[in-house]
């Protein structure tokens, strides 16, 4: 840097403004300035060799913390006055030029302090310019120019291998602190990179549940635990690979101890390794049909599917009992349900269909109450017939109920003497029960059977017509016809009579 401008107050290391000295006389071990001003200034403790208006310290000392542009690589150590340094500690010779030569003596053999413009001075302890011989005055005797004394010389020597050794042990000590924290990192995340894993398919059997809602790792927790894997990081890491963690579905499953994951997870993909009984419900039993049939297939004593609390089973709060309400489709019991698991399972599946139809929203648009409409559609199922015919049989009941007429449905009377037959009987109409739609007008007092989606709908949405009656009159190819003529009517009932061989 240059000189300042005479309006630009310098500061020294305590904050005072040091004064502007109009070309004094260097004093004696101060350096040249680059662009041959002879004003010095006092250099810093320490600070040897700076660019722009550098200065040599005659005394120990750090380097100038304060703003001096061009400060070039000082190194703190004591040094003589005026002495160009080296790299043993005694201060960097400068470059006047602006770019700091560090340790010039010691690379080129060289002390020259070249400053562009400047004037040679013989000054005791300033540096000498021009082509003098670096280290000696002009009479040839040693000189604090440049020149480094063998002493200073060995001591560089020893510092730069006593820095080497350091350094080194240093490196080495990193490169094994490396080496171990690597090795303990690699076990510690041994089970994470590559987990724990059985080999083959295993042996033995156990059964394993699969609780509902459980993730790939809960799974693989559980399979551990079981020893059919040998780590859940393993089960995981097979099932991320595969992408299958939405096919995991909750049961209990088949499977063997010490498998390899990969084969673990084929198992639970598998049907065929679930524990579970199946229980198909048609549309149209009765209770006292429905409960038998499912303690057959599960196990489940009869007598605790008879007995169980209503309040238990989650019935919508117009039921009035389970007839109607035990949804017909297929069961899976797991190992270990009740018989209100059981039960329960199938009214919510009712539930579900009811909410589907929107049954409490549309039994208002035909005058019915939701339990009216599920005892519609309970008949609907009972009498048969087609799809097809079930929403012209719902037609032929509210027919008949609009006009305050009995309904006369073959089925009530059955169920009422819980019977199961094609042929009904002048005394079978006759019986006395609020279920003999013969002897009663309007609808029995509740549902005759169990009915499926179909028939909701059907009671729900019965089709145009001015039917009154209907007949299956070929119950072997379900055939019904519907007719608004009691003398048709009176052809169908001897169609049927004649295909079931009672006339």
């Amino acid at each position: 840097m240059n000189r300042p401008p005479d309006d630009a107050p310098e500061y020294d290391d305590a904050g005072d403004m040091i004064p502007f000295l109009d070309d004094p006389e260097p004093a004696a071990g101060a350096a040249p300035s680059r662009d041959g001003d002879h004003r010095t200034e006092p250099a810093p403790a320490g600070v040897a060799g700076a660019a722009d208006g550098g200065r040599f310290s005659d005394g120990p000392g750090t380097a100038d913390p304060g703003p001096h542009p061009g400060l070039a690589d000082a190194v703190p150590g004591p040094a003589e006055s005026g002495q160009g340094g080296d790299e043993s500690g005694r201060g960097p010779v400068e470059h006047a030029s602006g770019q700091g030569r560090e340790g010039a003596a010691g690379r080129e053999g060289r002390a020259d302090v070249h400053a562009e413009g400047s004037t040679e001075r013989d000054e005791p302890g300033q540096a000498a310019h021009g082509s003098g011989t670096a280290g000696q005055t002009p009479d040839g005797s040693p000189s604090g120019a440049g020149g480094v004394p063998a002493a200073g010389e060995a001591q560089a020597s020893e510092g730069r291998r006593r820095a080497v050794r350091q350094v080194g042990l240093l490196a080495a000590g990193v490169l094994v602190g490396a080496l171990a924290l690597g090795v303990g990192a690699v076990v510690w995340l041994k089970p994470y990179l590559s987990p724990e894993d059985f080999e083959g398919t295993g042996s033995g059997a156990v059964t394993v549940r699969i609780t509902p809602g459980s993730s790939a790792a809960s799974i693989g927790s559980t399979l551990e635990k079981a020893g059919v894997v040998a780590s859940a990081e393993s089960f995981v890491e097979a099932t991320e690979a595969r992408s299958v963690s939405d096919r995991l579905r909750p049961g209990h499953y088949r499977l063997r101890k010490g498998m390899a994951a990969t084969a673990a997870l084929d198992l639970l993909l598998a049907p065929a390794s679930r524990v579970v009984t199946r229980v198909t419900v048609p549309e149209g039993l009765r209770v006292s049909e429905v409960l038998p049939r499912v303690a057959k297939a599960t196990g489940i004593p009869l007598a605790e599917l008879q007995g169980v609390d209503k309040e238990l089973v989650g019935l919508p709060s117009y039921a009035k009992g389970l007839e109607g309400f035990l949804f017909p489709a297929t069961y899976e019991v797991e190992p270990g349900d009740t018989a209100v698991d059981v039960l329960a399972a199938m009214v919510e599946r009712f539930r579900q269909a009811a909410r589907h139809v929107r049954l409490e929203e549309r039994a208002k648009q035909v005058n019915l109450t939701p339990f009216e409409a599920v005892t519609v559609a309970s008949l609907i199922q009972a009498e048969g017939g087609t799809d097809d015919d079930y929403p012209k049989i719902a037609r032929v009941i509210y027919n008949r109920l609009a006009k305050d007429t009995p309904l006369e449905i073959d089925s009530t009377v059955l169920y009422a003497q819980n019977r199961r037959t094609l042929k009904v009987s002048e005394k079978d109409t006759k019986v006395d029960s609020p279920y003999n739609t013969y002897r009663r007008k309007g609808l029995p007092v509740g549902p005759i059977a169990n009915p499926g989606e179909k028939a909701l709908v059907a009671a729900l949405n019965p089709a145009k017509g001015d039917w009154h009656w209907f007949v299956t009159t070929d119950p072997a190819h379900r055939i019904t016809k519907f007719t608004d003529k009691e003398s048709e009517f009176v052809r169908y009932r001897e169609e049927l009579n004649k295909n079931l061989g009672t006339n």
